[in-house]
């Protein structure tokens, strides 16, 4: 059988990073397999729908390289693959008929109050059981009341005695006491399917093998299963993903600031490793390679080696792959990411092709960059204690004898490419039979005023150009002097 899984977003805001970790691990043991990834949009709650929220869906997944086979946009035989198109198409209702003909579900009439009243507290929390008021209600009854126009739900007509039994593939067999299984709605009053029962009548319609979602849905399990077992049909291969947790162990929610995949790529991470580090939430895979391709992740995952436990989202991991991904990165397409935060932290007509390739390799996100190149566009307020260096074996005395010696030099060459200033600055070096570090560190102090730089003092002196460059190694004289 072909493998078949799908991708059954809400239309309700940005995507989350659990919901993007379903969508990943359903396209990837699709993949895997040589199968089918479909793309269904669950609209059925219109009260959460958002509008453009469906654009932000489409978009996500191209950029994140998750094509559907099928879905709204690519007719696959099984559409409309849009729930309120599949509801106003009378698809569900008719499902739903059926079981109410087998015995296995029925009208409810009861009003909003009835209902209230049958709540209880269970743990400081007020749930309601239903007490299967309705089910006692002859067909004559029924008839009458449906005919009287009165507002009415189709609830399912679960076992009270006995217990259910269902089997994940992460989880492994679970049972439940059927008396825990309330007669859930089925149809609502207002015509539209609960997500529940719309699940399992899409998913068997459209020949899903394979069902992903996260485990908060193991609860509802069992009454998938007797819906399955009610229409006769073959109950699908469950994968429940492990909940994802913020660093503090709780529940990733909006207000983390980066539950979405939308608030990483607007933070400045690649969506290459936002979708790489998102796969390992829950997946290990063989050996010690972290890193990996979407091609890569397609021929490697295996959802056997998902965990049970939480999965910590690890911002510092996930900066570390996301710098690893820009390590690797195309100079060209790094570039051009790279140029809006430098136009932001940069306004003077500078190379910035040339500063972008000094921070490839020393940041993990592109936010970085300002913390890296703050030091061209003006110089930064320093101390002179920056002079000293063991290891270069400088002090504020002997960074003042090299900058001196070494001004006229600068002043009279005329090459200030990165080489000729190499060039000249080591024949310094030889002549005085001297560390290069023991030159290179008081100058690289004085244009730049930083302990940490991006690139060393000819590659800087480059890009600021001989006029700035001398300005400031006089400036670092003048502070000097100063002691």
């Amino acid at each position: 059988m072909k493998v078949r899984t799908r991708y059954a977003p809400s239309p309700t805001g940005r995507m989350h990073v659990g919901n993007l970790r379903t969508a990943l691990y359903a396209y990837l043991i699709a993949k895997h397999e040589g199968g089918d990834f479909l793309l269904r949009i669950e609209d059925t709650d219109q009260e959460r729908f958002v509008e453009g929220a469906t654009e932000i869906i489409y978009h996500t997944l191209a950029e994140t390289g998750l094509a559907h086979d099928e879905g709204p946009d690519k007719d696959g035989g099984c559409g409309p693959y849009v729930q309120s198109e599949r509801q106003k198409a009378g698809i569900y209702l008719e499902y739903a008929k059926q079981l109410v003909e087998k015995g296995e579900a029925y009208y409810c009439f009861c009003t909003q109050e009835r209902l209230e009243s049958l709540k209880h507290e269970v743990n400081g929390e007020m749930i309601m059981n239903y007490d299967k008021h309705c089910l006692g209600l002859t067909k004559e009854e029924v008839e009458e009341k449906l005919q009287a126009g009165l507002p009415y739900v189709i609830r399912q007509n679960n076992p009270v005695e006995g217990t259910t039994t269902f089997h994940d593939e992460i989880y492994g067999d679970i049972t439940v006491d059927n008396s825990e299984l309330d007669d859930m709605v089925l149809i609502k009053s207002d015509g539209y399917p609960t997500y529940n029962f719309a699940n399992v009548v899409d998913d068997h319609l459209m020949g899903i093998t394979h069902v992903v979602r996260g485990n908060e849905y193991l609860s509802s399990s069992p009454k998938y299963n007797r819906l399955y077992e009610a229409f006769g049909w073959e109950v699908p291969v469950y994968v429940h993903c492990p909940l994802i947790t913020n660093e503090d162990h709780q529940k990733l929610s909006k207000r983390s600031g980066h539950s979405s995949y939308e608030d990483l790529i607007e933070q400045g991470f690649l969506t290459e490793a936002v979708v790489n580090y998102v796969a390992l939430l829950g997946w290990s895979p063989e050996g010690t390679n972290e890193i990996f391709s979407l091609e890569g992740m397609v021929n490697a995952f295996d959802y056997r080696r998902m965990s049970k436990s939480p999965a910590v989202f690890d911002m510092t991991k996930l900066k570390w792959m996301n710098g690893e991904y820009m390590k690797a990165m195309d100079p060209e397409r790094f570039y051009k990411m790279a140029l809006p935060y430098l136009k932001e932290a940069l306004h003077k007509d500078l190379d910035f092709k040339k500063i972008a390739a000094m921070v490839k390799t020393r940041i993990e996100v592109f936010p970085d960059i300002q913390g890296h190149v703050d030091f061209f566009e003006a110089m930064p307020e320093y101390d002179v204690s920056m002079y000293q260096h063991k290891k270069m074996k400088s002090t504020p005395e002997t960074s003042l004898q090299v900058l001196t010696d070494i001004l006229p030099i600068l002043e009279a060459q005329e090459d200030y490419s990165n080489d000729g200033l190499y060039q000249a600055l080591m024949a310094y070096v030889t002549e005085k039979g001297c560390k290069t570090g023991f030159v290179m560190w008081p100058i690289r102090t004085a244009v730049s005023g930083k302990q940490m730089t991006p690139a060393g003092a000819t590659e800087i002196m480059e890009v600021l150009g001989k006029e700035e460059s001398l300005a400031r190694i006089r400036a670092g004289i003048a502070k000097l002097q100063s002691l």
